[in-house]
């Protein structure tokens, strides 16, 4: 199969040229995200592999049969195309209408979390963490900031809190961890490597791991004794959603400060809940 480059070109006009060219199982994948392409760029490897009625490794082999050097970098380009898309459907807005659209549109995401939520598991998570030796905060990259975050809001609490930036440190960490620690794994895609690795580690050691993701059908969700997932769907304005999507952590922000928010404030709401956490990250956001 000859080698195309796809840096530059639209990903369904690459998909369209190779379509022939792929695996019958690979051109099930084209046809969805040709399809659907604004829920295909959301979705993990696992996530548009169940979507699309096929393996995780045959998404793997259709990217590189179509040129990417894998599905980070393909997901990366159909990004890209969908922000091009949007920013021409709404190039006529004026610049009140865009950051009006805008903040519809974390308001929406905010409280689809909020709905999505289940009380007695985050309750649960919240008991683990207020009875726990010591809560081990491990993410790599840009979700570092949302764990150091998270263990500063979690210690003022007095939980004792390690949340280490350097994989090796929190590896140390979880390999000598008591067996009453919890791990509190924060990962976008739910499918960074290093976190992985803690998160097995942790598991080999019999210990409780509870998982803060955007995407509960993932390798990090399979490994979590509880999901929090924070993928929420935004069903307000789609501008500037490739950035949000690529880039934003306002959802695992989102997340930790309903940990800690409902962890101050636990005895309340376990008598005034009715089963939907939506009212409460209303009322304590934007």
């Amino acid at each position: 199969m000859k080698e195309i480059c796809v840096v530059d070109r639209e990903v369904s006009d690459v998909i369209r040229e190779m379509y022939d060219a792929i695996f019958p199982a690979e051109r099930k994948v084209a046809d969805f995200v040709l399809e659907h392409i604004d829920d295909a760029v959301q979705y993990n490897v696992s996530e548009l592999a169940k979507a699309s009625g096929v393996s995780d490794a045959t998404i793997i082999r259709m990217c590189h049969h179509l040129g990417y050097s894998g599905y980070y970098q393909f997901r990366l380009a159909l990004s890209r195309d969908v922000g091009r898309m949007q920013s021409q459907d709404s190039s006529g807005a004026s610049s009140q209408d865009v950051l009006q659209s805008l903040f519809e549109g974390y308001v929406s995401t905010i409280t689809s979390i909020g709905r999505g939520l289940q009380t007695q598991k985050l309750l649960e998570c919240i008991s683990w963490l207020k009875n726990a030796g010591t809560v081990h905060i491990i993410s790599v990259g840009n979700t570092t900031n949302v764990a150091s975050y998270l263990g500063f809001r979690l210690e003022r609490l007095g939980v004792r809190c390690t949340s280490d930036l350097q994989p090796e440190r929190f590896i140390n960490h979880i390999s000598l961890a008591d067996e009453d620690d919890i791990i509190l794994a924060i990962t976008k895609s739910g499918s960074s490597k290093r976190v992985l690795d803690g998160m097995k580690l942790a598991k080999k050691k019999n210990l409780k791991v509870i998982v803060i993701t955007a995407h509960s059908q993932s390798p990090a969700s399979e490994l979590a004794d509880c999901v929090l997932d924070c993928s929420g769907s935004l069903k307000g304005s789609e501008l500037f959603k490739e950035h949000k999507k690529g880039y934003s952590y306002l959802n695992e922000f989102v997340m930790a400060e309903t940990l800690v928010n409902i962890m101050a404030n636990e005895d309340w709401l376990r008598v005034h809940s009715t089963g939907s956490l939506e009212w409460v990250l209303a009322e304590s956001k934007l």
